[in-house]
Formats: C-alpha cells, sequence, structure tokens
C-alpha cells in the first residue's frame, strides 16, 4: 500500500467508513440506560443481551435471556465477537454497571447500537425487575490446601455441579429423574463435563447440550464418545492433566455380584478421581465395592452410589466407605434406598445424606 493510500485508509478507519482488523466500524457509541429505559430497549427482540460477570455471579440469578461473557478474562472481546451477531445491537450490564461500561467501551465499535444499564442488575433488581434464579440446590463447601474455594451442589441422582474458584464442572448432568426436573439453561456454562457411562440416568445428550460453551471439555468412555461422535476418551487406569491445577484419573466402575454383572460390565464405565489443586474428589458412578477400590487413596471427598441391585447395597458402601476411608462420603443415586444405618456403622467419617434420589 501506497503512503498516502495507507493515510486514506487510516483517516477512513478512525471515521468508522472501513472494517477495522476486528471486522468492526466505528459507528456506533454507548447510551447509557435507566432500568426502566433499558428495559425498554429489551423488549426490541433484536437486542442481545449480554451479562458480563462472571460465571458464578451469573449463575446466582441473571436478566432472563442473558448470556454470559466474562469481561474480565483477557479473551473477552474475541469470545464476544464469536458469540453475537454484529449486525444487531447489543445490551450489557454487570452488578453496579462498572463492569458493563468498560465492556461498552470494547465492544462499542463492532456493533450498530450499544446500550450499558446504569446501576447493573443490583438497580434491576431495586427496582422490581426479574431476575431469573436457579433452583435451589443443597451445597456443600470446601476449601483446597491453597485457600480455593470447591462448591458441590446435589442436583438430581446421579447428577454433580462443582465449582472450583470459577471453573463449573458437572458430572452425569441429567435433565429429568422422577419427579425432579433440572434446568440446565438457568446453571453457568461447563467448563468440563464428566459422563461415567451411556445409561439414561447418567448420560444426556440434552443436558450436555446446555451446558456446553466454547472451550468446554467433555471427558468420557468410548461408548459416550462414539454416540455424541466427539469427546475426550478415558479408559480405566488413564490419567490426564486437564489444567496445571486440575488433573484426572479414571477408575473402573463395575458390577460384580452374580446376576448384576450385565448392568455394569466391567472395563466400560469410569469413575473418576479429579485433583483440584491437590483437593481429592472421587466421583465413582455405577459401581460395587469391587477390589480396585484398595488403590483409591487420600480422597477428600467421594460420591458413592447406593441402588440396589444396580450399584451398591447399603452395607456395600459401608464396606468401601471403610476401604477408601475418604474425608467426608456423600452417598448417591440411591433412588428408594433406605441410608438411615450407614452414618452409624462409619464412626469417624463425615457422612452425607443430600438430596441424591
Amino acid at each position: 500500500m501506497k503512503f498516502h493510500e495507507f493515510i486514506s485508509f487510516a483517516v477512513a478507519s478512525a471515521l468508522g467508513i472501513v472494517p477495522t482488523l476486528w471486522g468492526c466500524t466505528s459507528t456506533s457509541k454507548v447510551s447509557n440506560l435507566s432500568v426502566a429505559e433499558f428495559a425498554d430497549a429489551l423488549s426490541d427482540p433484536s437486542v442481545q443481551l449480554v451479562d458480563v460477570r462472571t460465571p458464578s455471579e451469573y449463575g446466582e440469578g441473571h436478566i432472563a435471556g442473558a448470556v454470559n461473557i466474562d469481561v474480565q478474562q483477557a479473551d473477552f472481546k474475541e469470545k464476544a465477537l464469536a458469540a453475537l451477531d454484529r449486525t444487531k445491537p447489543i445490551a450489557v450490564y454487570c452488578r453496579t454497571g462498572r463492569r458493563s461500561a468498560d465492556a461498552a467501551l470494547k465492544l462499542q465499535d463492532c456493533f450498530p447500537a450499544l446500550y450499558n444499564l446504569s446501576g447493573g442488575i443490583t438497580a434491576w433488581k431495586d427496582e422490581g425487575k426479574d431476575v431469573q434464579v436457579p433452583q435451589s440446590y443443597e451445597i456443600d463447601e470446601f476449601t483446597t490446601p491453597a485457600g480455593k474455594s470447591v462448591k458441590m451442589h446435589a442436583l438430581v441422582h446421579a447428577s454433580i455441579w462443582m465449582q472450583y474458584g470459577e471453573c463449573n464442572i458437572y458430572f452425569d448432568p441429567v435433565t429429568k429423574n422422577g419427579a425432579r426436573t433440572i434446568d440446565y439453561t438457568s446453571l453457568p456454562k461447563a467448563d468440563y463435563i464428566f459422563i461415567t457411562h451411556e445409561h439414561g440416568d447418567h448420560f444426556d445428550k440434552s443436558a450436555i447440550s446446555d451446558l456446553t460453551k466454547d472451550g468446554t471439555v467433555l471427558v468420557t468412555n468410548a461408548r459416550c464418545a462414539d454416540m455424541l461422535g466427539y469427546g475426550k476418551v478415558m479408559a480405566n487406569g488413564d490419567r490426564i492433566s486437564l489444567s496445571d491445577e486440575i488433573k484426572v484419573e479414571a477408575v473402573p466402575a463395575y458390577n460384580r455380584t452374580d446376576g448384576r454383572t450385565q448392568f455394569h460390565p466391567k472395563g466400560r464405565d469410569n469413575g473418576f478421581v479429579v485433583n483440584l489443586d491437590s483437593f481429592r474428589v472421587y466421583v465413582a458412578g455405577d459401581t460395587e465395592d469391587i477390589p480396585e477400590m484398595k488403590a483409591i487413596k487420600d480422597i477428600d471427598v467421594a460420591f458413592l452410589p447406593c441402588n440396589q441391585p444396580y450399584t451398591m447395597t447399603p452395607e456395600q458402601l459401608v464396606a468401601a466407605s471403610k476401604v477408601i476411608a475418604p474425608k467426608v462420603v456423600f452417598p448417591y443415586h440411591y433412588s428408594k434406598t433406605d441410608l438411615s444405618s450407614v452414618a452409624g456403622q462409619l464412626p469417624g467419617l463425615d457422612v452425607r445424606i443430600r438430596q441424591y434420589q
């Protein structure tokens, strides 16, 4: 390009006449709107609503229809441009309006109109506007040796949601079990999804789709990966590092009692031992108390199934707990199994019964 052509291009870019390197033009400005004005703007179905808070904040309650793109992430602009339609206006909000103002400045050249909610979702709620709040789940919170928070959410049956700092991890997410239904669209998108095996109370394509975002990593066995057409496959004994802080081992999960081996044959399904910054969580999947559990050591939290004839009897759960000796035991997958005698048989262990029915 000749010098005078370069100058003309630069001037045109500054005036918003030609696209920039991001494919954006300098033609829009940010409009800071009151709650009433923001609500009016959202009545236009073409407006794209973006919650720029962290996934954890989003999961605690958000304006209906909002997509979550965290402005504090280094690749915020790239993610926003990939997820949104650049031919349509966008509306952004955060907790009080500061982060969304920053987000608006980063995106103002890229959309035909951009609206920022003054006062954020705090002002929105203060004026009595509706917020979409996820269903209430029982939560147990732990702290890793490095001081990070790990929250365990009891969803349903075999479905577990864990929050490790800002990282959202799901195990066997299933939308419906019995009378309980989980709305995964109201929960934060997954950074990691683990699927133990293909049975319908563990494997749900709809739930997986609802939780998946750009960059979500799904870890499963070969059968589920074949059924989905994708996934990071682990077999019993495999070890992988998902990040510097998150390391995973796939462990055996199977039935060993005569007359039950057809439910979960040896070698097909996985349990998972997940290291979260040296905080060790064992999610057993569907299994009985098998000899391989002797090798599962130094567990902080164990999720053990109890639903005969498919998994363990209460007696087998007690035996498995004694072998593994975790600091905390969560019986799960138990349906109508009577667990009232379990805690009394495990003195010294912290046994927590949550709503994994």
